[in-house]
């Protein structure tokens, strides 16, 4: 064998037993996030948060990314194994608005056994729906959202990617559930997650989050419950083929050249 090939293959059993490892300690570990200093997931904080009619385009980045420069509205957090705030431990999230003025997400694999016609109250529309509600984050639990995909538009919603919208105004939400849409494309979420667009920032830096580009099928899943482990997957196995097409590049060039077998 090579010294290249025997290089190569040492380190990729090496990546496979981290991998291995970060696995079986994931639940004995915990990510210490510092204390926001204004309004992470504070109260205080929704107050910011006005409907908006416009919203600029998601940028799109095809594969996970922890380059908080690709933070942005339309795109999904994934917390990391090591998130050990009780929030977001295990959660996936969008990111419905993000802006000079805060970021909100909706967490979109708490789904309760809670039924629509339990929640509200008005209209009429709503008191036969069997659709579960969602826990959207820990801000503002009573606020109702809700995220509805219609290729046709939504007059008045807010446009978050594709042809997926964000209804924030009690009016067009009334409207919205008396047109009884179909609970695959439609899904009510209460309360939400609120960040500054720094504090994100920084807790993606630190390692908190994955950013993916969101996608339908994703935020309106049919079983919500098996997403993050999914999403997590996803992640470390890009992690790996990152680290292995890395490896190979600098095989490739001649970094370990100067290697020699020891007795």
């Amino acid at each position: 064998m090579s010294l290249r090939k025997l290089c190569f293959y040492t380190m990729l059993a090496a990546i496979l037993a981290w991998a291995a490892a970060r696995r079986l300690n994931h639940h004995s570990q915990e990510f210490d996030v510092p204390e926001a200093n204004v309004g992470r997931n504070d109260p205080s904080f929704a107050a910011s948060f006005l409907p908006k009619s416009e919203m600029r385009p998601a940028d799109f980045f095809p594969v996970q990314s922890r380059n908080s420069k690709s933070l942005g509205a339309g795109k999904l957090l994934v917390a990391s194994r090591n998130l050990g705030d009780p929030h977001f431990a295990e959660t996936v999230i969008l990111l419905a608005r993000y802006d000079a003025q805060g970021v909100l997400g909706l967490i979109l694999n708490r789904r309760t056994d809670v039924p629509l016609s339990r929640v509200l109250e008005s209209p009429k529309a709503a008191k036969d729906r069997s659709d579960p509600v969602y826990l959207g984050g820990p801000l503002e639990t009573p606020a109702v959202f809700a995220l509805f995909q219609s290729p046709a538009g939504l007059e008045g919603a807010e446009h978050v990617f594709d042809s997926v919208y964000l209804i924030a105004a009690k009016p067009l939400f009334e409207q919205t559930i008396s047109a009884r849409p179909d609970p695959g494309v439609f899904h009510v979420y209460l309360g939400y997650a609120g960040w500054t667009q720094d504090q994100l920032r920084k807790e993606v830096g630190l390692g908190a989050w994955f950013i993916f580009p969101a996608d339908a099928s994703t935020v309106f899943k049919a079983n919500p419950d098996s997403l993050w482990r999914e999403m997590i997957r996803k992640t470390e196995l890009q992690l790996a083929r990152s680290e292995l097409v890395n490896l190979d590049s600098r095989i490739r060039a001649g970094q370990f050249a100067d290697l020699r077998y020891k007795r």
